[in-house]
């Protein structure tokens, strides 16, 4: 017997399936980058602000730095689609007991199950990755790229240096050492000569040897400027008409001709900023934290620091970074805007101290599920 024409309810059944069947071929990849890559960006940093603090917090109770590297981040997405159908054909019995026309009916459902299965990977700094990224001291250059690219030099000196030309900085850690008088001053005109334009800096990277750092003293018409230019020259022990000098990494040769910097490596750097961390009396009095600030009714009227690390029971909600060691926690306000101006600065630090080492063959993979 030839099948009559559907009635129209049965026709949206097939317009519902077919519908269904259009939806489950849509693709989920590109919806996902604006989420996940602010997502992963965000979460990444944080952690990579937590495990510094938390190291630097380490140092100052004598414990092991240890650095867990993220390697490599997977975002696996699974759409799976379920598309379900019936047709049924045949006289159906209407509300009034009779018999309706040979008729056809559908019913269509279709149900999605999405999967999200990212895989992080991290890798262990330790043996030769340590020594190279940690304890090997920052070059000279890199301490000019920073002065180049607009640091400040009140920044980036008191905190990358150990001695420059014989005139030490200061050192809060171990057996604490005041600044040179000399060098401070010498920080206050280099800043001067930034802004004056008076000082420049260039790489220079010949095909043969390594590469060579120069400070130019630039000429100037300005009788002050000129007059600094002057006093840096003398400050550094360098010939009154001085104007291209090489920068050399290492104690201080007494040559005046050339500038010598013995700078600091990362992990000299972070136990510098350890010893500002303020901890409990009791822990230093104990012999469980190294000498260093401390928290006392005094501490607000203790010398300013480069970065306000506190602790107490509890981090406020609105702290910069916070972490938890030794059941009490350890943070940075988010009201300091100079401790946190800072406080990227030594992250920029890790990365410009990176030597392009690969991370050792021990890869921790955690799927998360």
């Amino acid at each position: 017997m030839p099948c009559r024409r559907a009635h129209g309810s049965d026709a949206g059944a097939w317009l519902a399936l077919l519908a269904a069947l259009a939806v489950s071929c849509r693709s989920i990849g590109p919806s996902t980058v604006p989420r996940d890559r602010i997502d992963y960006v965000t979460s990444i940093g944080d952690s990579w602000k937590q495990q510094t603090l938390l190291n630097i917090v380490k140092l100052r109770y004598g414990d092991v730095p240890i650095f867990l590297e993220v390697t490599q981040v997977i975002a696996g997405y699974q759409l799976q689609s379920t598309v379900g159908a019936g047709v049924t054909a045949g006289k159906f019995p209407s509300t009034a007991g009779l018999l309706s026309p040979f008729s056809i009916s559908g019913t269509a459902a279709a149900t999605d199950t999405y999967t999200d299965r990212p895989t992080v990977m991290y890798s262990p700094l330790m043996g030769v990755d340590f020594l190279k990224a940690l304890m090997t001291p920052i070059p000279p250059s890199a301490v000019l790229f920073l002065l180049q690219s607009g640091y400040s030099a009140e920044l980036v000196m008191p905190m990358v240096l150990d001695s420059i030309n014989g005139l030490a900085n200061e050192s809060k850690r171990g057996v604490q050492r005041p600044a040179d008088p000399r060098f401070t001053r010498l920080t206050a005109l280099m800043r001067e000569g930034q802004l004056s334009g008076a000082l420049q800096f260039r790489i220079e990277r010949p095909k043969t040897g390594p590469e060579t750092a120069v400070i130019l003293f630039g000429p100037s018409q300005d009788p002050q400027v000129a007059a600094k230019g002057a006093e840096i020259r003398s400050l550094l022990g360098l010939r009154p008409d001085a104007r291209e000098l090489v920068v050399y990494y290492g104690g201080y040769s007494g040559r005046d001709s050339e500038i010598d910097m013995a700078t600091r490596s990362m992990l000299q750097i972070m136990l510098e900023l350890s010893a500002i961390v303020r901890v409990p009396e009791s822990d230093v009095a104990q012999g469980r934290a190294a000498p260093g600030m401390v928290e006392t009714p005094a501490s607000a009227a203790q010398s300013p620091v480069a970065i306000e690390i506190l602790s107490g029971a509890e981090a406020p909600k609105d702290a910069y970074v916070s972490v938890q060691y030794g059941g009490r926690s350890f943070w940075i306000p988010g009201t300091e805007i100079r401790s946190k101006y800072t406080f990227g600065f030594v992250m920029l630090l890790f990365s410009i101290s990176d030597t392009g080492v690969k991370g050792s063959k021990t890869v921790v993979t955690v799927p998360a599920q």
